[in-house]
């Protein structure tokens, strides 16, 4: 085999790795603050490739859906979170647990509703639907080099959203000590909306994203969600640099393992998540304790 070849399937599991990046990050930033194993969110990736097949059908302008339906899935969590999560803040975990896998099943089923169960076509725009020479030895799809190149720049803007703004500081500060930032006066349940709002949006933008090289139809979230929580597991629950890592980690496990041992791509991701937690049980970078 060629080394060009493997080269070549790194590339692609980067690009798988960053769809995982983005659903990571949402999942990571909601249960990192609000403490929501947010079951829903396989639903919302799902909700956020068929808001970008609407809008293309309206439109026929992919730049216009790519912008929208992060806005809508973001919208919609918002409207999640206010109506649904937030007055189960303070009970066990296991109550928006609940909530969110039921929440999935009717976000689901409205899709069945209004779209069938047949898969909607959505494919990337002309400018970005021809190979692009990599270092002169090989073409890789410019698409999915898109993926890789918005994901790197969504993270930026989270990171400097976190690190360089006043809001994300109080974000940050109440992932550690919520009570001391009420004591301060700040009102944690506007913090709590909008970074679930936030999370949301992320699973919506990875939504569209993965529309053109995935099939777009009612199911397609569950198993993403899956494989979502194990990069998330690994990575440390709550941990947004774990959850980065984790997924390039995930994605090029299953490239490099679908290129020679096809057989084992499906669960491959689940043996990499054992081995790391019976090396170190909170993942990469969790903390012990987090869930109790």
């Amino acid at each position: 085999m060629e080394w060009t070849v493997i080269v070549m399937q790194l590339f692609t599991g980067l690009s798988l790795g960053m769809l995982y990046v983005l659903l990571a990050l949402g999942l990571s930033i909601i249960f990192g603050l609000l403490t929501v194993v947010n079951f829903a969110h396989g639903a919302m990736f799902m909700w956020g490739a068929y808001a970008g097949v609407a809008t293309f059908a309206i439109t026929g302008n992919f730049w216009l859906a790519l912008l929208i339906s992060p806005l809508v899935i973001g919208g919609y969590g918002l409207i999640v979170e206010r109506g649904l999560i937030r007055p189960l803040y303070g009970r066990d975990i296991n109550y928006p647990l609940l909530l969110t896998f039921g929440l999935q099943l009717i976000m689901i089923e409205i899709v069945r509703i209004f779209w069938g169960t047949s898969d909607q076509p959505f494919s990337a725009p002309a400018s970005l639907s021809m190979p692009v020479e990599i270092f002169g030895i090989f073409y890789f799809p410019s698409y999915r080099l898109f993926i890789i190149g918005i994901t790197l720049v969504i993270c930026i803007i989270l990171w400097i959203f976190l690190e360089k703004t006043n809001l994300g500081l109080v974000i940050r500060a109440g992932t550690r000590d919520p009570l001391m930032v009420r004591a301060l006066g700040i009102d944690m349940r506007r913090i709590w909306w909008l970074v679930f709002g936030i999370g949301s949006a992320l699973a919506g933008i990875a939504g569209i994203l993965a529309a053109p090289i995935r099939s777009v139809f009612p199911e397609m979230g569950i198993a993403m969600l899956v494989e979502c929580f194990a990069v998330v597991v690994v990575g440390g629950m709550g941990s947004l640099k774990g959850a980065i890592l984790s997924g390039i980690i995930m994605g090029e496990a299953i490239s490099i393992t679908t290129l020679f041992y096809p057989q084992m791509a499906d669960i491959v991701i689940f043996l990499v998540m054992a081995i790391v937690l019976l090396i170190r049980p909170s993942g990469l970078f969790g903390k012990a304790g987090l869930l109790e």
